[in-house]
């Protein structure tokens, strides 16, 4: 529970850090890709490659691919278009995504969760009601996809772990996690990355110093190992927590004129989306 509760309060800084500091002057696919490397020089080395069965070491490179590389390509896109407090709110709907996933491995149908993901768009509404555009949508499908894939890595590495137990501490295996985020985040970068917009000014690099160090080695580690502890229950609610606190970080630090009346409208509206999904996940199975 330790690890769960302070890399909450590390996502709630970076999710900031991110949108005022990056987002919109430093290339998202660079970002991406220096975040990996960085967190990469930090447990390389302490990996054991040897002895290492290759389904286990298949499955790390998913979930790396999947949990960081998708979900943070897709993350930094979608500052281009939401605001901070957007980003965070639509984040909420990672346990909608936990659940649906656990339903599909245990082939199980609940039209709840169906229910809980239209609720949801409808509060996204609500936040940007006077400039609901494609652009905007855009970016709410952009975090859905980084919900989905941020959920499938919990999921997936929770299982691996109870499925597939290996002796010793679990970072000397979490380097296939990074290798796998990589996978992506180069061949995204190469392809689509702009040179030209790299960090300038000095605080720029140590933004992406503080997220690559801190917020990705510890914080993909620390959340991981914080997850395959907990009861799932326990980790849902731990996955939304870092949402007031990044929105109370923003408004109090930052202190933008956002639309509080419609962001807590539009939040609650979410908030009611989860408790159906963990409604549906408590219902017997079709």
């Amino acid at each position: 529970m330790a690890y769960l509760l302070i890399v909450t309060l590390i996502q709630a800084l970076s999710f900031n850090l991110i949108g005022e500091y990056l987002a919109g002057q430093v290339d998202s696919y660079f970002a991406v890709l220096a975040r990996v490397l960085l967190a990469g020089l930090v447990f390389l080395p302490l990996t054991r490659w040897r002895s290492v069965p290759g389904p286990f070491a298949r499955q790390m490179l998913l979930i790396g691919a999947l949990q960081f590389g998708v979900t943070y390509v897709c993350l930094y896109l979608s500052f281009r278009v939401l605001t901070v407090p957007e980003v965070l709110l639509f984040t909420i709907l990672t346990p909608v995504h936990v659940t649906l996933l656990q339903d599909a491995l245990a082939r199980r149908f609940n039209p709840y969760a169906l229910l809980a993901a239209l609720v949801a768009v409808a509060g996204a509404a609500v936040i940007r009601f006077e400039g609901v555009s494609g652009d905007f949508f855009a970016g709410f499908v952009l975090l859905q996809l980084a919900n989905f894939t941020y959920a499938a890595g919990q999921v997936l590495y929770k299982r691996l772990m109870l499925q597939q137990p290996l002796p010793g501490p679990q970072y000397q295996r979490f380097g296939y996690f990074f290798v796998g985020a990589l996978l992506v985040a180069l061949p995204a970068f190469l392809a689509l990355g702009n040179p030209a917009r790299l960090p300038t000014a000095p605080l720029q690099w140590a933004v992406l110093g503080f997220l690559g160090l801190v917020a990705t080695a510890f914080g993909m580690y620390g959340w991981n190992k914080g997850a395959s502890q907990v009861p799932a229950a326990r980790l849902a609610v731990m996955n939304n927590l870092h949402v007031p606190v990044g929105l109370l970080l923003n408004l109090l630090i930052w202190n933008h004129a956002e639309p509080l009346g419609r962001l807590a409208l539009g939040g609650a509206i979410i908030l009611g989306s989860v408790w159906l999904s963990r409604r549906a996940h408590r219902r017997p199975s079709a």
